[in-house]
């Protein structure tokens, strides 16, 4: 059984994270003293970055993954994020609080950490983790459909491509999963009717490779329909791919006005998207 049919994606997601730490377990050394832009991160910042990766701060931290690429040695900001990866996987899982996997996990790109030239147990270590989130975002109802976006383009950016990430949301299997999925397809078919879904950070990236892949989801999500007639997730994923397929307008009234004249609108994208509404 493939890592992409594990009933239980916290399970797997743990098991990712303790893969993470025995790859990461001696973190690689710095051979000089951190470089960095001091007008943004003080020379004391510095020193701890250096220093022992456990003893920096999570708000230090959140700042250096936040911080551009070029602020940083060229040849010491890679070793720098292999030091800090598990933490930096821990902030954007389930429990971490206040990321955005979009932004961050783009430092890990070609103009920046260059994960691609990372040992390969490193980086396969991290793929795992990613595939991972990807199963929690996916097959788990608690989350916004922002994470999961967030979480694609992110990878995506870190990795160079986004293909290897949705042939995984593919891949899922499962009760959970077939409903994610459905989920997945309705609001991203609703952003790209409205003309929403861009990716921000990811500036390569071609959200039309999304509107491409959604169509190849069809039969998957005529069968849950039928095995659900009454979710509205399944019928609105219908009717948007039958939208994006013909080229045509959103069946969906995009909420222009505030206000009294919003409030019905926005009950309508949020049914669509799959929210609940009261």
């Amino acid at each position: 059984m493939t890592e992409s049919l594990v009933l239980d994606p916290y399970a797997m997601w743990r098991d990712a994270l303790a893969g993470v730490d025995a790859a990461f377990a001696q973190p690689p050394a710095l051979d000089r003293p951190v470089w960095g832009c001091t007008h943004c991160t003080p020379e004391s910042e510095l020193h701890l970055l250096g220093g022992d990766p456990a003893l920096v701060s999570d708000d230090l931290l959140g700042h250096f993954m936040r911080e551009v690429a070029s602020h940083w040695a060229e040849d010491q900001y890679p070793v720098l994020w292999r030091r800090f990866i598990p933490r930096a996987l821990r902030m954007w899982g389930p429990d971490g609080e206040g990321t955005d996997p979009s932004y961050e996990m783009g430092r890990l790109g070609p103009g920046g950490a260059r994960l691609a030239d990372w040992p390969v147990a490193e980086r396969v270590a991290v793929e795992r983790a990613f595939r991972a989130l990807l199963t929690v975002a996916v097959t788990t109802s608690g989350r916004p459909l922002e994470w999961c976006t967030e979480l694609v383009e992110g990878i995506a950016h870190a990795t160079g491509s986004i293909d290897p990430w949705l042939d995984h949301i593919s891949g899922l299997a499962g009760p959970e999963a077939d409903a994610g999925v459905v989920r997945l397809a309705a609001g991203w078919a609703v952003e790209l009717l409205w003309g929403e879904m861009d990716f921000t950070w990811w500036y390569d990236g071609d959200p039309q490779l999304i509107a491409r892949w959604l169509p190849t989801l069809r039969p998957r999500v005529a069968a849950f329909a039928a095995r659900n007639p009454r979710c509205k997730n399944a019928s609105d994923a219908l009717i948007g791919l039958d939208a994006l397929e013909a080229g045509a307008r959103s069946p969906w009234i995009y909420p222009y006005y505030e206000g009294a004249v919003q409030a019905p609108l926005a009950r309508n994208a949020a049914q669509a998207s799959g929210a609940t509404v009261k």
